[in-house]
């Protein structure tokens, strides 16, 4: 047992142990010699920033780093390693990595959850660190104010679990994966079921703590304006290091309704997809309905001959008063009284995250320890009008030839979303739109090969939907990265980085591109948090 004289080894010495070790197996890492002894000086002696250092020395590096890749083509051994990692557990621990990583020329990821499609929040082709938000999980519930702080490196899942212990008629709109974290979904926009109804997650944002390049950790009010817009949907990671959100909970009944129903094209899924363009985004706010087309196999000899479309929906209501208005407006869907499933919200978001029925709410808190086992690559678009039956077949021969391994879900729009105006947010995605595209290929196979075949194929797929989406721009969802609409360089001086953030900026953002540029100026004039697709401060 350990006694009241006996005390852990001083900050010093156990970074001067860590220090040895890399300056010993590379003599020329002498900026990050540095910076560990700057962060040792810069963070607070009672939050031990040693306990949150981790490198490639520890056995444990690989560990933390790749519990948070949830994309297996960014776990292969020619992926760039960050030189360490911080998770920090205390607010002086962000601070100190971003002053030193600034002072000794290192760039900084800055990782919440790890969904990103692109790996940008831990991949970087230049010497950089990890900033590591998943310590960073506190919530605080206030239902008096209907009103939620949310720390950024808390889980969906965490967000809904612990609003239902609260209140079982209380939400938030967000997305449907339990295991994303809200500091980059919240800042890249944040969609899912509830937003015909409520909008998006950056709707519904009240405040936000972030820290800045020169360290400062500032409120909204303390922001401004400008840069409280910016970080809801313009991406965080681009102004500062997101610590908190303030968001507002929104009202939802005792008792939802959900319903999972598929159709081949044997029962006229083409038909009922096209029909379900022409209604889901003018049906009432309450109601949401996702369509999820793919092909699958067969049952001769494995043939991919079976094409699917998986309808989910969700209404905020019970079975007696959706299934007559589903009679009326939705009466090709087919929807019957044995579909319909009743539930409490937080049970809702257990049906959407595909978990068995009968799960336990608790289970949102789980945050998973195994590496995915998938590699997959995303990619999005807007529909303005609905795509014809021709159109529709088309996508039926691609979807044939990826098989199992991918599929397109469509979202609808309308409601809520219509009504909020495109400059409210830098997320401009609003009226106009009848639903939102994500395209999803995902495989098992390791290599460059496996890699660039299915690359292939997500690309196919996305040409091929050229004609029926959204023009000049061809839009995009943050959300999604997608390197293939534009990259950047840290190596690009300014004029070149303002040009090719257009690229992908304006597909992004569309006519808020120029305002958050505006608002980097002024919060990170010498673009120290940036990425491959991040936002350039504009010109002086």
């Amino acid at each position: 047992m350990k006694t009241s004289c006996q005390r852990p080894p001083s900050i010093p010495i156990i970074l001067a142990t860590i220090l040895f070790s890399i300056s010993s197996a590379n003599s020329k890492q002498v900026n990050l010699h540095m910076f560990f002894q700057c962060l040792s000086n810069n963070s607070s002696p009672f939050h031990q920033v040693s306990q949150t250092i981790y490198t490639p020395n520890n056995a444990s590096f690989l560990s933390v780093l790749n519990s948070y890749i949830k994309n297996r083509r960014f776990l292969t051994s020619t992926t760039p390693k960050p030189l360490a990692i911080i998770a920090a557990k205390h607010i002086s621990h962000i601070q100190a990595t971003v002053i030193c990583a600034q002072r000794y020329g290192l760039e900084i990821r800055i990782r919440s959850g790890g969904h990103d499609s692109e790996g940008l929040s831990y991949v970087s082709n230049n010497p950089f660190l990890v900033l590591d938000m998943f310590n960073f999980r506190a919530l605080l519930i206030d239902i008096a104010s209907e009103t939620a702080r949310v720390q950024a490196g808390a889980t969906l899942g965490e967000v809904y679990y612990r609003i239902s212990e609260k209140s079982k008629v209380h939400a938030f709109p967000a997305g449907v994966c339990p295991t994303v974290g809200t500091g980059g979904h919240f800042s890249g926009g944040g969609y899912g079921n509830l937003m015909r109804k409520y909008g998006l997650s950056v709707d519904n944002i009240i405040d936000a703590q972030i820290v800045t390049v020169n360290g400062s950790i500032l409120d909204r009010k303390s922001m401004g304006e400008d840069v409280f817009w910016a970080i809801r949907g313009g991406g965080g990671a681009s102004f500062g290091v997101i610590i908190s959100w303030t968001i507002k909970l929104v009202r939802v009944p005792s008792i939802v309704t959900v319903f999972h129903i598929t159709r081949t094209l044997e029962q006229n899924a083409t038909d009922v997809v096209y029909r379900w363009q022409e209604v889901a985004h003018n049906l009432p706010k309450e109601l949401f309905i996702r369509a999820i087309l793919q092909a699958v196999d067969g049952s001769q000899e494995g043939k991919k001959t079976m094409q699917l479309v998986h309808f989910f929906g969700q209404f905020l209501g019970k079975s007696e008063s959706l299934l007559p208005l589903m009679n009326v407006r939705f009466p090709e869907l087919g929807l019957q009284q044995h579909d319909c499933k009743e539930m409490t919200w937080i049970e809702s978001t257990l049906f959407w995250a595909l978990f068995p029925t009968g799960t336990p709410t608790a289970s949102l808190l789980v945050r998973p320890s195994k590496v995915n086992a998938t590699s997959f690559i995303t990619k999005s678009d807007y529909v303005k009008e609905p795509i014809p039956k021709t159109g529709l077949e088309s996508i039926w021969k691609v979807l044939i030839k990826i098989g199992r391994n991918g599929w397109i879900q469509l979202n609808p729009y309308g409601g809520r979303m219509s009504e909020i105006s495109a400059s409210e947010t830098p997320f401009p995605h609003r009226a106009g739109n009848i639903f939102k595209i994500e395209y999803y290929v995902e495989w098992v196979e390791e290599g460059t090969e496996a890699t660039n075949h299915y690359r292939n194929l997500a690309r196919t797929l996305y040409k091929v939907m050229r004609p029926y989406v959204s023009n000049s721009p061809r839009e995009a969802f943050l959300n999604y990265r997608d390197l293939d609409i534009g990259i950047t360089s840290s190596r690009h001086n300014r004029t070149i980085l303002i040009k090719s953030a257009r690229v992908y900026g304006c597909k992004y953002f569309k006519g808020n591109l120029d305002r958050l540029m505006r608002a980097k100026a002024s919060i990170d004039p010498s673009n120290f948090f940036k990425n491959e697709q991040s936002i350039p401060p504009a010109g002086h």
